[in-house]
């Protein structure tokens, strides 16, 4: 674990204490001491303690002690703070159902010295060591998943991970960014006791980061699901999976509507690693079960609903015929976020999202997940660690803070889309809306089924050629010209030229991208807003 930083200001008399209530009354306070040792004690109470797998041991801190630090040591600290790091060892060790670590390990318990302040020293810091024993979350924890008394989306997003499952111990509302590359063992038997899996530990920061683990925790409880890896990227989310789940031989189906650079890996990498496809229309059942007898299929990969067109994929007719062929189902959720559809529940084996959309929600933020059951998530991680492709800290810090208020945010989006995609469908100025809300999509009746809510995004045909759906665009106010979707601010792009400039309006057209084509993504701005300054760019044209 990386180091904090804390600046001089406890005579030598001053001690932080790990108590077991907090207490932060009757600390002395000196402007200038000589020297400070900061000394660690564990209550030896504190193992028959503890509630729902969390010890309430927390770090004594004087009460000035926030205002004491300096400018320096605010920018050095990292938000876990000395409290944190710890306190979690104490408390996993000793109240999480964590087997007991033999006497290489014991150490634990005993005062941790540090080095004495040094008068005049640059930038008044004291260093003081933080602690490599801090486990994964659901090794030491009870996941939120496993508790009864939250029973909807918008209280797991808020506490799932959190609440009760949080693995880092402090008394911060908030999960604490623990920016580290590296966690240390304090000596080799500690090491050793890790490596034998006598003790739960982070090793290196590619492997797992206690503010990552807690992000991952949140998405399988709103997932239903038992594991989820987060990683740099959506795109990075679903490259992995297909190499570490499609072995050289193997068979990918997938589907004709969907994420462009999706289809470029899917068509040009995986053949060259020995891995052929098949790709059918979404709604063509008859096309999945030929191509589940003819080849020897590993993954039926899909969105549900597709990008841009918002087809739907029947997620528990495909996975019956898949599994009854030996056959995997995977279905990248992002349009329709885990608070719309439950892939895991109609019958998917995974779930993939592009977490900078709805999940992180603020368009500030790349990353992506996969959720499914922890066998086949475990395979993935193991790629996963050799690959790279670590989610930052700070970013998960951000997929946290967005989630808490995913419901809120995808509520105004779904009402929004709604009435606007007949607004639109009404119009004369429009030709075709693709929304499957309407009962025009051809899925209407099955996104009823399998969806709570059918998503923030419209897509539509202006009535006109490339050059009068630039001049639509360009009326538009409120939405920003940019790529990606799903954040608070509302999002258009024309397809034809955001995604598919490189190709010829012929080559286009092969995947059904028509220059008049619009991708509309609403973000939570007031409806009356929006309404009107759509309706003021089409009248424009």
């Amino acid at each position: 674990m990386a180091v904090s930083t804390c600046p001089k200001a406890f005579s030598s008399s001053s001690s932080f204490e790990c108590r077991s209530d907090p207490d932060f009354t009757g600390f002395p306070c000196h402007e200038k001491p000589a020297s400070a040792r900061f000394r660690m004690r564990v209550d030896p109470s504190a193992s028959a303690r503890g509630s729902h797998g969390l010890s309430s041991l927390i770090l004594r801190f004087p009460p000035n002690f926030v205002r004491q630090l300096s400018t320096k040591a605010r920018r050095n600290c990292s938000n876990i703070g000395v409290a944190q790091i710890v306190a979690a060892s104490w408390s996993n060790n000793s109240s999480s159902g964590v087997p007991a670590v033999p006497a290489a390990s014991a150490a634990t318990t005993a005062a941790v010295p540090v080095a004495p302040v040094e008068e005049g020293a640059s930038g008044d810091d004291v260093v003081v060591p933080g602690n490599g024993g801090l486990p994964p979350v659901d090794e030491g924890f009870p996941a939120l998943k496993e508790s009864s008394f939250l029973s909807s989306d918008g209280s797991l997003t808020i506490h799932a991970g959190e609440r009760l499952g949080r693995g880092i111990v402090t008394d911060a509302i908030t999960t604490p960014v623990v920016n580290t590359s590296a966690y240390f063992f304090k000596k080799t038997a500690d090491l050793i006791d890790f490596k034998e899996k006598r003790a739960v530990s982070f090793e290196y920061g590619r492997y797992g980061n206690p503010t990552t683990v807690v992000a991952e925790e949140k998405i399988s409880a709103l997932e239903g699901a038992e594991s989820t890896m987060i990683v740099a990227s959506g795109m990075c989310a679903s490259t992995l999976l297909f190499m570490a789940l499609v072995p050289a031989g193997g068979h990918i189906v997938t589907t004709t509507d969907c994420y462009r650079k999706t289809r470029i890996f899917i068509e040009t990498i995986l053949p060259k690693m020995g891995i052929s496809a098949t790709v059918i229309d979404p709604a063509d059942v008859g096309a999945l079960e030929a191509a589940l007898d003819k080849n020897k299929v590993s993954l039926f990969f899909t969105e549900s609903p597709t990008n841009p067109f918002l087809r739907c994929v029947d997620i528990e007719l495909v996975s019956k015929l898949c599994h009854s062929k030996g056959a995997l189902v995977c279905i990248d959720g992002t349009f329709a976020t885990p608070i719309n559809q439950k892939a895991l529940a109609l019958g998917a084996d995974l779930v993939v999202h592009s977490a900078t959309k709805y999940i992180g929600g603020h368009n500030d933020v790349l990353a992506g997940c996969i959720s499914g059951p922890l066998k086949l998530i475990s395979e993935i991680r193991n790629l996963h660690h050799i690959m790279g492709g670590a989610l930052n800290p700070n970013a998960a810090y951000l997929i946290i803070r967005g989630m808490k208020t995913l419901h809120l945010r995808v509520q105004q989006q779904n009402s929004t889309a709604s009435r606007m995609a007949e607004i639109l469908e009404a119009h004369p100025k429009v030709a075709h809306v693709y929304y499957p809300g309407l009962k025009s999509h051809p899925e209407h009746e099955l996104a009823k089924r399998q969806m709570t809510g059918f998503g923030g995004v419209v897509s539509f045909d202006i009535d006109g050629d490339l050059h009068t759906t630039i001049k639509f665009v360009d009326a538009l106010k409120i939405p920003y010209i940019a790529p990606s979707f799903g954040g608070c601010e509302s999002i258009v792009d024309q397809p034809a030229i955001m995604s598919y400039w490189d190709l010829s309006e012929s080559e286009r057209l092969k995947y059904g991208i028509k220059d008049n084509l619009v991708r509309f993504s609403f973000g939570v701005e007031d409806f009356e807003d929006v309404k009107k300054d759509i309706l003021q760019a089409l009248d424009c044209i």
